[in-house]
């Protein structure tokens, strides 16, 4: 900041504060020293120079001076003018004040003569005035029945109480009392408070139950796109053979409370969230001012007189039905009628939620009639996906003509619409969730004014309250809170509605709350003999006491005597059922696995909107029921119905009858009919269903699995049982239970066809160390001869029936284990997405046998009818075996000396071969290709190994019998490459191998010595001697052959 810059200096000299700034600080100082200048100028070398920079800069400073002047000269002469006129001024007010005391003392002495007479003229005029504002005031009181109509007709209820309650107030004050023409307005006002009261009950008791103009509606069903599924309709109209119409929209506002005593629609009101803000308009809005930062009163409110609460709601960003239901709750606070309201709300709280119940129900049923016309085809079709077993099962026969598919839905307890997929569960659930949901969003409601009444009539206690007397009234606050209610709570409200929402469900399992446990009426009637203590009130009752305790808490003298004798007799609190068999298409006790989860939401959103004094009453209500009558009611019937069908799938004739066409291929697909055998394809089917169930209650899955793990256990040993009878006794049973025997075939290379766990299919690896396993089992299976016919199983019927079952247990063990894997990812998402199920009780399962083994898991049981179907296979593989060696048995005491040769093979070669290609042509249709390769897969090891061991028994041989034996290698090669499931490839190096090993008896001696010289591993040495041993016409050995062949090949 420079020293100059105040200075006044106009734009065009504006160089003038440049030069000011080049003048030396030392010329501006306070105290100024001549003598360096001086000094400086004398001293310098151009000092006519340094004199004439000082004149330059004289000349500037004078400038400067010269504009300060010119510009401060005006102002200064104007100061001096207004002081001049200022004291002018003070001059002739001391002279105005003087002549002022003088009028003053004069009129002092003028009225102190007439001071009477002008008290009496004051008080004269004030009483006149006072008359005048009571006959203005009588005036307006006169006018206000009139005004307060008017308000009620524009549905300014709040504004009118306000008129009303200052009307009143007014006519109390004394000078208003003894006027004889305001007892008519008196009256008048007295009718008008109980029209008023009325008025704002009825717009709450609709706002209480979303039926009002501001309320929060829930829409509708039917106005929900695709609301109801084509499945529910279709099952629905298919159950019902009523004429059907067109699809059509119900019309809003065409059901109505009757029971609530107020004519009002159910499904009416405005929309989903109620009215806009942006739609209520405030009247400051007309005077042009910008209001948009100003908060806007609601439509009601406009009328009113501002005051506090007035503000409040300006202020409050509640939704908008919330605000109204407080506004009404604020009216019924002013015209001191909370109890009266209260009462009346408890009286119609039971009928009011029945009518609107039955009202969602019938307009549901309507909705349901429009789609009767358009179902037809389409609802046939639909059906379909319900019955997910039976579609194309349909076109398998059993051999009394019956389809399988009826026998399936008809051992289940259950129809397929009943089903845990069907349409009935499905209808259920949506209904249920759909009243459920209006409920909430009732009690919501209900939550607010409840809180407001409680806290509204403790003020009023408090103020009417002596302060001596709250100590004493602390003691006993709940009673009182509830007197000043008219018994009225929150508490109260939720009870009640639980209690319908209980009798809906009663209504949909076609039970009673009276007869759903004895147990409950017992405990009941124990506990009715003492008063519970606040403790015991506090913790939730076991039992089903939770339908008994509603009905005594709700329904006062004899409407509790009358519920507790399941509802007779005729009367006010009596009420009738809900319709709902008008909706469902099948009722019962199977429908409580649908009723679960809506009710567990539902009591989540209960507890959730509870204040904390009632956080404990969430915890025993409609869920706890609900718990308990599954727990002791539905499972254990469940189990015996489910236990029922079981065991009639295992016992019927033909639950073990191989049920396939001989002529059809097979087929892995159930669906396309793969032959699983009817009693374990009805297991899986039922075992399923349970599974399903568990499914739709996770909470007692736990017990469902159990359930699921009894009916399998039964099945297999069902299964082991009709296993057992086919192999008893038999060789091949015998044989697969020998450990060495066991060995060898778990390290076969054919193991590999062997049914695997869904996780480790396709896992084998193939040793190729393993080729000899099949020589070893040859050996061994030789060393049986001679095998006997009634060891082996000739019927072909059991072997069908081994095969039959191992694919029939196949298909139960990989169905098991795709529900574990469901299950397991099924659990994973719900803990990772639901954190409000509750967390699965293992309880203990009433009927179940005893056993000191811990329990099976459901893996363990795939696993058991795994191995089971893997001893059938083995069973039938060795039987394969058997069977060859006990028809090629007959080769080693044959002595082959024919003299002509033979067009045909051998007799046994002959029955070996119609025995396999018989067998193969009764298996195929039920066993699939891998497992056919399995169980013939070694019948060519066995044969060509039972041929070679042949020669080492047989004492001649000629040529003709060497042409015998090839031609039956050849007949067998044959038979065995026209089973497709065989490699061919391997059944002919085998048999080739036989051949070349008996055409080295034609050759002679020498060339023989010189062919195993060149090829010594062939062939085994034991088996190169058995040609020289054997005796063959024509054929000359040396005596030293034998020696030589040992110099070739050391034994």
């Amino acid at each position: 900041m420079g020293l100059f810059d105040g200075l006044p200096v106009p734009p065009d000299k504006a160089y003038l504060r440049d030069d000011l700034e080049n003048v030396d600080e030392s010329w501006t100082v306070a105290r100024f020293d001549s003598l360096p200048h001086v000094v400086r100028i004398l001293t310098s070398k151009d000092r006519d120079g340094e004199i004439q920079a000082l004149k330059d800069q004289s000349d500037i400073v004078e400038e400067v001076v010269d504009e300060v002047v010119q510009t401060y000269h005006g102002g200064f002469n104007r100061a001096i003018q207004n002081y001049s006129q200022i004291l002018r001024l003070f001059s002739e007010s001391t002279q105005s004040v003087g002549k002022l005391k003088v009028d003053l003392g004069n009129a002092k002495r003028v009225i102190s003569a007439r001071n009477k007479q002008l008290q009496q003229l004051w008080y004269r005029s004030m009483t006149l005035r006072h008359i005048i504002s009571l006959l203005d005031q009588i005036e307006n009181i006169a006018q206000v029945p009139t005004r307060i109509n008017k308000l009620i007709d524009e549905n300014q209820l709040y504004a009118a109480v306000q008129v009303h309650v200052q009307s009143a107030r007014m006519l109390e004050r004394e000078g208003l009392q003894t006027v004889g023409a305001l007892q008519d307005v008196r009256s008048e006002l007295a009718k008008l408070r109980g029209v008023l009261f009325y008025k704002v009950l009825e717009d709450l008791h609709s706002h209480l139950y979303n039926t009002g103009e501001y309320s929060s509606a829930t829409p509708s069903m039917n106005e929900k796109d695709d609301a109801i599924p084509t499945t529910t309709v279709a099952a629905f109209a298919m159950n019902n053979s009523q004429s059907l119409s067109r699809r059509t929209r119900l019309v809003k506002g065409d059901n109505h409370v009757g029971a609530s005593g107020f004519a009002s629609s159910v499904d009416g009101g405005s929309s989903y969230d109620g009215h806009d803000d942006d739609d209520i308009h405030d009247g400051a809005d007309n005077t042009g001012k910008d209001t948009k930062n100003i908060p806007r009163l609601p439509a009601w409110l406009l009328e009113c007189t501002p005051d506090e609460f007035v503000e409040t709601m300006r202020k409050n960003e509640s939704p908008l039905h919330v605000k109204y239901l407080q506004t009404m709750v604020e009216c019924l606070c002013m015209l001191d009628k909370l109890a009266v309201a209260g009462a009346i709300i408890c009286q119609r709280l039971r009928p009011t939620i029945h009518e609107i119940i039955t009202s969602k129900i019938k307009a549901q049923a309507e909705y349901v009639n429009t789609f009767r016309s358009g179902v037809g085809h389409a609802a046939q079709t639909a059906t379909t996906g319900l019955q997910y077993v039976k579609g194309q099962l349909q076109k398998e026969k059993h051999k009394n003509g019956t389809s399988l598919a009826g026998s399936l839905m008809a051992v289940s307890p259950v129809t397929p619409v009943m089903a845990p997929m069907g349409a009935a569960q499905s209808a259920a659930k949506e209904l249920l969730g759909f009243i459920l949901d209006t409920i909430v969003r009732i009690f919501e409601n209900h939550v607010v004014v409840g809180d407001l009444l409680e806290s509204k009539s403790s003020k009023q206690a408090h103020m009417n309250t002596p302060k001596s007397m709250v100590g004493q009234m602390s003691g006993n606050l709940d009673s009182e809170a509830s007197q000043a209610t008219g018994g009225y709570t929150i508490g109260f409200s939720m009870t009640v509605l639980q209690s319908e929402c209980q009798q809906l469900i009663c209504e949909l399992l076609r039970a009673t709350p009276e007869a759903a446990s004895a147990d409950a009426a017992v405990q009941t009637a124990r506990l009715a003999s003492k008063a519970p203590s606040k403790e015991k009130r506090d913790k939730s009752e076991d039992g089903l006491t939770f339908a008994f305790r509603f009905t005594d808490a709700t329904v006062p003298n004899q409407g509790a005597d009358l519920i507790r004798h399941g509802r007779n007799r005729k009367g006010q609190n009596v009420q009738e059922g809900y319709g709902s068999a008008s909706v469902l298409p099948e009722q019962g006790i199977y429908l409580a696995a649908s009723v679960y989860r809506p009710v567990l939401q539902f009591t989540d959103k209960i507890a959730s909107m509870l204040p904390q004094k009632y956080s404990q009453l969430g915890n025993d209500g409609l869920l706890t029921f609900l718990e308990n009558f599954i727990k002791d009611h539905f499972l254990p019937a469940m189990f015996v119905d489910y236990r029922k069908g079981v065991q009639q799938a295992i016992s019927s004739p033909a639950a073990f009858r191989p049920r396939a066409n001989p002529t059809a291929a097979y087929t892995p697909s159930v669906s396309k009919g793969r032959p699983v055998l009817q009693g374990l394809l009805t297991i899986d089917f039922l075992a399923k269903e349970v599974l399903g169930w568990a499914q739709a209650m996770p909470k007692f899955s736990g017990d469902l699995v159990k359930y699921v793990q009894t009916f399998l256990e039964r099945t297999y040993e069902r299964c082991r049982a009709s296993y057992t009878e086919a192999v008893l006794e038999k060789q091949s049973y015998m044989l697969i239970g020998r450990h060495d025997f066991e060995n060898l075939m778990r390290h076969d290379p054919a193991s590999a066809f062997l049914p695997t766990s869904l996780s480790h299919a396709n896992n084998h690896i193939v040793d190729a160390e393993t080729d000899g396993v099949d020589l070893e089992v040859s050996a061994l299976l030789m060393k049986l001869r001679p095998i006997k016919q009634e060891s082996l199983i000739r019927d072909n019927n059991k072997l069908v029936l081994l095969a039959s079952l191992s694919d029939s247990l196949e298909y139960i063990a990989d169905s098991i284990e795709r529900q574990v894997l469901i299950s397991l990812f099924g659990n994973l998402s719900a803990k990772a997405s639901d954190q409000t199920e509750i967390e699965v009780k293992q309880t203990p399962v009433h009927h179940k046998r005893n056993s000191s083994l811990p329990p099976k898991d459901l893996a363990s049981f795939a696993e058991d009818y795994r191995k089971l179907a893997i001893d059938c296979l083995k069973v039938l593989r060795v039987e394969m075996q058997l069977e060859t060696v006990f028809n090629m048995q007959v080769m080693a005491t044959r002595e082959y000396l024919d003299d002509q040769d033979a067009e045909e093979p051998d007799d046994y070669i002959i029955s070996l071969i119609t025995h396999i290609t018989r067998r193969d042509e009764v298996i195929a249709p039920f066993i699939a290709p891998t497992k056919r390769n399995y169980i013939f897969g070694g019948i060519c090891a066995v044969a060509s190994h039972a041929s070679i061991k042949a020669l080492a028994e047989m004492k001649h041989i000629n040529l003709f019998g060497v042409q015998q034996i090839c031609r039956n290698t050849i007949a067998l090669e044959q038979a065995l490459s026209a089973i497709p499931s065989i490699d061919s490839e391997s059944v002919q190096m085998r048999l080739d191998h036989v051949r070349k090993y008996y055409d080295l008896l034609n050759m002679p001696v020498e060339a023989l010595l010189a062919f195993i010289t060149e090829h010594d591993r062939l062939f085994t040495a034991t088996e190169y001697y058995n040609l020289l041993k054997v005796e063959v016409p024509g054929r000359e050995v040396p005596e030293d052959a034998k020696a030589r062949m040992a110099d070739i090949l050391p034994i």
